[in-house]
Order: structure tokens, then C-alpha cells, then sequence
């Protein structure tokens, strides 16, 4: 009985809770992104849009062109947010969760009489029976994973789609991974597989041969040896986690990728963090900035430490002094040669409020009770009804979503999370495919200009 972990996985969630939503997107292909436009980004694309090679993280333009028939679908986190939490209680009327992974995954525990195969495949059909109760339109299907371990049943969800049910004992282990890609595995992304290359390790077959002290060496640490144990079915234990960061994202619109426009987004970006950390009775005592540009893959970074705040004014004031120092004209950005594509802020260092011991001979009273009087203005006339003017030009970008009429519940809150790290991801590739896309006419156009050499006049 090697089977402790039965793991769930929504097929092209969002585009299939679209699907399921309106009948006439069924059987048809589509994309979900934030914004319907050309050089949006495709956080989602159904079954049939996969076909024509849409992909999450694909722009907008290219899923066009791949697929001319396919519905751009804009997102609605609120729908997929409800749906996550009926899918969620069907899983859980057939077998208990032990953990939710994402807004499109969970993990269940197995244990006793469960563990064993056959058991363990009559759990998971009942729960492709509940969900198919729970979405009676027949859009939304999972694929099931049952492994030793969660990492390697999340592993098995990916070996079938959609609709797939994939069981991997312990004596199926490692050669049942042999076939796969190394960024194919949770947790090998494609910097990650950089770093594997340059240890030596190119395939999935020498990744499992690999001991413990080269796989140490290629993450950096611990989580080498924790990877050395799932690649061999060993159960480890959830680690506990806290937040010790706030931060938000946004790949810019074009209109948005000059420095004033990006200078825009990220004060936006920054006082939405800033009203998270109030609305969860958070300091934070650090701030970084991040920003990405078209075409070159190095990236402005600056991170600074200070006193523990909420001030909005602070942070503000912070990320201006970082830009203006680094830039080679007030209003500028760094690398000032370059078109900005994407900007992050991420407040890091967080404490609960009462923990802080705050700097007696600063007065930080007046700038926080003004940043708790902006949201209270905010919670009763609507987002954006008074903001600083740094943000005017960023208006349509990055909404507003945080929920001010009350305080989250714990149940709420997770979900606003789940959705979060679903964009973050998307984004990243989204960085990646503009990149790539500015990489490519850059060398069309080297092309284009490099000279074509004449034919010589000299006859015989």
C-alpha cells in the first residue's frame, strides 16, 4: 500500500467555467485574458483552442493567428472564484481535502483501506461523478493523479489530459518518469532547468539517478533534498506556511510602456499592496521594485529596508527616491534606452501591527491615519474615488480588487490569493513571450539592415 495522495486538477479552468457558463462557447475554442487585446496575455485556453497550439501565457495576436475561430473571453475572477469553491465541496463530498493548491487544484490524503489501488481508483471516479454533478454542463472535467506522494500525483495529472486518471505505485518509480521533459516536473522552471544543466543534469533519467549533494548544489539549498525524496515516492510532511511578503504585478499595455506610464502603474501597484497590508493589520520594513524591459533580459532591480509602516506616503516616497537616483532625468527609468514591458513591487518584512517596535522620535501617526482615511473614503464611494495623482495615468490598469466593505474572511482571502498566484503565473510567461517577440524583430531587423554584398566588377 504505497498510495498516500490523490490529487486533483481542473482541465483549462478558467476557459472551461466560461464554457460551462455560456452554451455558446461550448465545443469551441477560447482564451481567456485580463485584457482583450492584441498584446494581451491568454491565462487560460480550452481543450479545443490547446489544439491549435494556444497556450497559457500566449498573446493574444498569436492565439489569433494560430486559431482565427477563437473566442477572446475577458476574465471574471469572481465566476471562477465561485466555481472554485463548489468544485472544491464536490471533491470534498467524495473524499476529504487535505490541502488546496491552487485555484484549479487540490490534494487529498489517503489513508488506511484507501491506499490500496483499487480503492484508491474508486475515490477518484467518485469524484469525477461529483464534479460532474456540480458542472451538469459537462465543460468542466479533472484529471486525478495517485501517487506515493502529492508532488508525484500532481506529476501524474499531467501525464493524461483532459480527463485523466493516472496511478504511479512505487515500483513504477523512476522509469515512469523517464519520458518526461524536466520542466514537465513541478518545481523545474525553465531557469531552473539552466541550473540543472550546468550541473550536469539534462534529462528526467539522470535527475532521478542524481544523489543528494548535486541536487543540494542545483536548488541552493534544502529544497534539493526535499526533491531528491518526492523523485522516490517518499511522504513529506506540508510545510508551514506564513506570509512574509505583499506584492503585485503587471505586464504593461503599450500605450503604458514609457516612463511615465510604467512610473503610473507602479504607484498603483504600490498603494494596492500598501491597503493589503493595512486590511490584514500588517507593518512591512521593506520594499523591492522590479522592472522588465523589452528585448534585453537584464532587469532593474532595487530593494531598500526601513522602520516598519503602512504609510502609503512612505512606500511612495521609497520607490520615487530609488527611480529618480537610478534614472538619468527626473521622470525617467532606469535604462532609459529601453521600453519598459512589465513592473512589480513586493512589501516584504511584514509583522502583525502589535509585534512592531516602532521609532520613538519618528512621527508616522499622521501619514498612516491618512492612508486608513483614503481607504475609508474608498470603502464607501468606490475605488479610485480620491488616489494619489502619481497613479492618475494608470486609472484603467491593474484594478482594483481588494475587497474593503469588510474584513476578508480566512476562506475569502484564500481564494483572492489563489487568484493572484494564477495571474502572477500567467504574467511570467506573458514577460517571456513579449521578449521573445521583441528578440525576433530586433533580428529581423539586424537582418534587414546588414549590407548585401555586390558582385565584383573584376571579369576574366
Amino acid at each position: 500500500m504505497t498510495l498516500r495522495s490523490l490529487f486533483v486538477d481542473f482541465n483549462s479552468y478558467f476557459a472551461s467555467v466560461e464554457q460551462e457558463d455560456d452554451p455558446h462557447l461550448r465545443g469551441r475554442p477560447v482564451a481567456v485574458t485580463p485584457v482583450v487585446a492584441a498584446t494581451g496575455c491568454c491565462i487560460a485556453a480550452s481543450i479545443e483552442a490547446k489544439a491549435f497550439g494556444v497556450k497559457t501565457g500566449c498573446l493574444v495576436r498569436d492565439a489569433q493567428r494560430l486559431c482565427p475561430d477563437i473566442a477572446i473571453v475577458e476574465a471574471r475572477p469572481s465566476l471562477y472564484i465561485a466555481w472554485h469553491r463548489r468544485l472544491m465541496a464536490a471533491i470534498d463530498r467524495a473524499v476529504p481535502i487535505a490541502k488546496v493548491h491552487s485555484v484549479d487544484e487540490a490534494a487529498c490524503e489517503l489513508i488506511g483501506r484507501q491506499c490500496r489501488r483499487e480503492n484508491a481508483v474508486a475515490l477518484a471516479r467518485a469524484v469525477k461523478r461529483e464534479v460532474a454533478d456540480a458542472a451538469p454542463n459537462g465543460a468542466i472535467r479533472c484529471s486525478i493523479g495517485i501517487a506515493p506522494n502529492h508532488w508525484l500525483a500532481k506529476t501524474g495529472t499531467d501525464m493524461q489530459k483532459p480527463d485523466g486518471l493516472v496511478v504511479i505505485e512505487q515500483q513504477d518509480l523512476p522509469h515512469v518518469l523517464h519520458r518526461l521533459d524536466l520542466t514537465d516536473l513541478c518545481g523545474i522552471s525553465a531557469s531552473m532547468r539552466a541550473r540543472l544543466h550546468a550541473v550536469g543534469i539534462d534529462t528526467v533519467a539522470q535527475l532521478t539517478a542524481a544523489d543528494k549533494p548535486l541536487l543540494r548544489v542545483a536548488w541552493g539549498g534544502i529544497e534539493g533534498e526535499r526533491m531528491w525524496a518526492r523523485l522516490r515516492g517518499e511522504w513529506l510532511p506540508e510545510r508551514d506556511s506564513s506570509r512574509g511578503s505583499i506584492g503585485h504585478s503587471h505586464v504593461l499595455a503599450p500605450a503604458l510602456r514609457t516612463p511615465s506610464g510604467a512610473r503610473a502603474v507602479l504607484t498603483k501597484l504600490l498603494v494596492k499592496a500598501a491597503m493589503r497590508l493595512r486590511s490584514y493589520g500588517l507593518l512591512a520594513g521593506a520594499l523591492s521594485l522590479r522592472i522588465r524591459y523589452l528585448g534585453i533580459e537584464q532587469r532593474w532591480e532595487h530593494d531598500v529596508a526601513f522602520d516598519p509602516t503602512d504609510d502609503s506616503r512612505a512606500f511612495l516616497q521609497r520607490m520615487n527616491e530609488a527611480l529618480d537616483r537610478d534614472a538619468r532625468r527626473p521622470g525617467g527609468l532606469p535604462f532609459p534606452h529601453a521600453k519598459p514591458l512589465s513592473v512589480s513591487v513586493t512589501l516584504h518584512r511584514v509583522l502583525p501591527r502589535a509585534q512592531a517596535s516602532r521609532d520613538l522620535f519618528d512621527d508616522h501617526r499622521r501619514g498612516e491615519a491618512l492612508s486608513v482615511l483614503l481607504d475609508g473614503v474608498n470603502a464607501r464611494f468606490g475605488h479610485d474615488t480620491l488616489y494619489f495623482g502619481g497613479m492618475h495615468a494608470a486609472l484603467g490598469a491593474a484594478p482594483m480588487r481588494i475587497p474593503f466593505t469588510r474584513v476578508p474572511d480566512l476562506e475569502q482571502e484564500e481564494d483572492h490569493e489563489l487568484w493572484r498566484c494564477a495571474m502572477n503565473r500567467a504574467k511570467v510567461l506573458a514577460e517571456a513571450e513579449h521578449r521573445r517577440h521583441e528578440q525576433e524583430r530586433a533580428a529581423r531587423i539586424a537582418r534587414a539592415r546588414k549590407p548585401v554584398p555586390r558582385p565584383s566588377s573584376n571579369h576574366p
